[in-house]
């Protein structure tokens, strides 16, 4: 038992020895594993350094030549500006050395020139001595000769030059002036012309009456009722003469207000339809009647400003546009002529480079002093200017108003060409109907003006006042005189008479000789 016991415990401290021993062994094992590994991984470490500083330093060797060959680059760069200034300023210098020596050769060729001046002129200066001298001697032997002194002669050669140069003068201007007006007016003339090509307006007679025709004269009875009663109501409710006479199927109004003409024809147009005829019918027929055809101005106004694309007119003027309908001049109606004069300052305008949309509207304006409400004492080209500038027109439009018939000043170039197509659109032929006293009044005053002057023995005004002849006498004017006497006559009426259209002078002298057979 104990010697089991003591086998046993020899038995657990051999296998503690062993295993302490193996643990011994193990830990050497192990220790010198970690020892191989180490080595093995600073081995590759080592490498690994080794590969990484090969391509660091390949990459350092790359980046040195890329920055070389860029600083190579910027050098040769460098160098090429260098190079190319310096030939810049090699044939600079070229140049100027060329400029200089061209420079200093003309200066050598003045020089040479300006001695030989030097001699010219003081060779001149002897040459005029000496001329100088015979002049001298030439004068004193002429004045022996001719028993006059230098001085007499010289005014007697300076009235002779005078008088030449005065006719060579006149057919020199009259020269010039023919020239002007085949040049200088042939583009007026064009513009002119194309404005008036591209504008018709009909014309009309100016009347102060206005027949008015009925189908049967019973009915003459009944518009003058009993005692006339019919026919006064109706001359108080329009202010329009009724005149009923043995006129077959006619009745006549009259009356200078065109308005009351035509509101008188409407209503008596409308009682006769209707066939009820009294006092108080008349005056609603009337009143009626007024307010349609002041609704038919208002409506006329504004289809011609709109025809006319004139925009922004105040009422009261739309209203006045309308109203030049029952207007006329001359025989010239009053809004076809308006109307006219807008087209015509329009094209014209565009022609000249102006504003085409204000000059129409200062061409349909310029009439409006025509027809006001009221009839003040003042000019119609005043009262038009005063009536814009009530309602707030434009500056151009109203200076070109006021001054059409040269009232006032004109300010602007609107103004000329408003003038210029009114008397367009009133020279045109057919246009107008001139008084007969006052057309033979301005024939009158064109011979008395060529009469005014000396040498003028008859004169005659044809062609309508268009052309005036003057004739001359043979003793007291001469051929070079006529054409002096035709300038100052034109300017004298252009200056004095106003007049539309031109007015042709013709000056006509002739010698007769007359004898008698005996």
């Amino acid at each position: 038992m104990i010697i089991a016991q003591i086998s046993a415990g020899i038995c657990l401290a051999i296998g503690g020895a062993a295993l302490i021993a193996g643990s011994v062994l193990s830990f050497y094992v192990w220790q010198l594993m970690l020892r191989n590994r180490r080595k093995k991984i600073v081995s590759e470490a080592e490498t690994e350094a080794e590969v990484i500083k090969k391509e660091k330093i390949l990459q350092a060797k790359e980046r040195f030549l890329q920055l070389k060959a860029e600083h190579e680059k910027v050098i040769n760069e460098r160098n090429n500006r260098i190079a190319q200034a310096e030939n810049r300023i090699k044939q600079k210098e070229l140049t100027l050395s060329q400029r200089l020596e061209e420079t200093q050769r003309r200066k050598n060729e003045v020089d040479a020139i300006r001695d030989n001046l030097t001699q010219q002129m003081e060779l001149l200066d002897k040459k005029s001595e000496e001329v100088a001298k015979l002049h001298r001697q030439q004068v004193e032997q002429l004045e022996a000769l001719s028993g006059l002194s230098a001085e007499e002669a010289k005014n007697q050669l300076i009235d002779s030059l005078k008088e030449e140069a005065r006719t060579d003068a006149m057919s020199y201007v009259n020269e010039i002036l023919d020239d002007a007006k085949m040049t200088a007016t042939k583009e007026a003339k064009r513009i002119v012309l194309m404005a008036i090509q591209r504008v018709a307006a009909e014309t009309a007679i100016e009347n102060a009456i206005t027949v008015f025709h009925i189908d049967s004269d019973e009915i003459k009875g009944r518009i003058i009722g009993r005692e006339g009663r019919n026919i006064r109501a109706l001359e108080a409710a329009t202010g329009v003469e009724i005149i009923v006479d043995d006129t077959p199927e006619a009745i006549v109004l009259s009356g200078f207000d065109p308005v009351r003409r035509e509101i008188a024809r409407l209503a008596l147009h409308q009682l006769v339809t209707d066939g009820r005829i009294h006092p108080a019918r008349i005056e609603e027929i009337v009143e009626k009647t007024r307010k349609q055809v002041e609704e038919e101005i208002v409506e006329i106004g504004k289809r011609t400003t709109i025809d006319l694309g004139i925009h922004g007119l105040h009422p009261e003027l739309i209203r006045l546009v309308g109203k030049m309908k029952y207007r006329s001049s001359y025989g010239q109606n009053l809004l076809q002529h308006s109307r006219e004069v807008a087209n015509l300052a329009s094209i014209m305008a565009a022609e000249l480079g102006l504003n085409p949309k204000l000059a129409k509207r200062a061409g349909l304006l310029h009439d409006i002093g025509k027809v006001p409400d009221d009839e003040p004492e003042l000019p119609h080209a005043v009262l038009g200017m005063k009536l814009a500038e009530k309602y707030k027109e434009k500056p151009e439009v109203i200076n070109a108003i006021g001054s059409h018939h040269d009232e006032t000043e004109m300010t602007t170039l609107i103004a000329p060409i408003v003038q210029v197509c009114d008397a367009i659109s009133g020279a045109r032929p057919g246009a107008r109907r001139e008084v007969i006293e006052s057309y033979i009044k301005r024939l009158n005053e064109l011979e008395s003006v060529a009469l005014s002057y000396p040498g003028v023995t008859k004169t005659y005004a044809i062609q309508a006042g268009r052309e005036l002849r003057v004739i001359v006498g043979a003793d007291k004017v001469s051929d070079k005189d006529t054409e002096n006497l035709s300038f100052e006559i034109a300017r004298k009426i252009q200056n004095e008479m106003t007049y539309p259209g031109q007015i042709k002078i013709t000056v006509i002298r002739e010698t007769r000789a007359v004898n008698y057979a005996k």
